[in-house]
């Protein structure tokens, strides 16, 4: 399996999620943090540095319930606000 490359969206995206984990986390030690969320300090490490900005669903809850964040205010505070819906374009109808 190939994976396409990352948009610079997303990583920026990764980034944000990344810094607000570490805000998040303030004095707690990475390793505590992790083991609390069942993941490895090496895993939270590379969140929390960008160099892994898609982590799994399950492992950003298992991170937001360690640290006392909800889902809801993880997404508007790393995702960009949703764009105008594209136009819906015209299939040719069959004959």
């Amino acid at each position: 399996m190939v994976r396409n490359p990352l948009t610079p969206e997303e990583r920026r995206r990764g980034e944000r999620l990344g810094a607000l984990l570490r805000e998040a986390r303030g004095g707690r030690s990475m390793v505590a943090v992790a083991a609390s969320a069942g993941i490895s300090a090496e895993t939270l490490r590379k969140i929390e540095t960008g160099r892994a900005p898609t982590p799994a669903f399950f492992t950003v809850a298992a991170l937001a319930g360690a640290l006392g964040l909800s889902m809801d205010e993880l997404l508007p505070r790393c995702a960009p606000a949703p764009g105008p819906a594209p136009e819906p374009t015209e299939l040719p109808l069959s004959a």
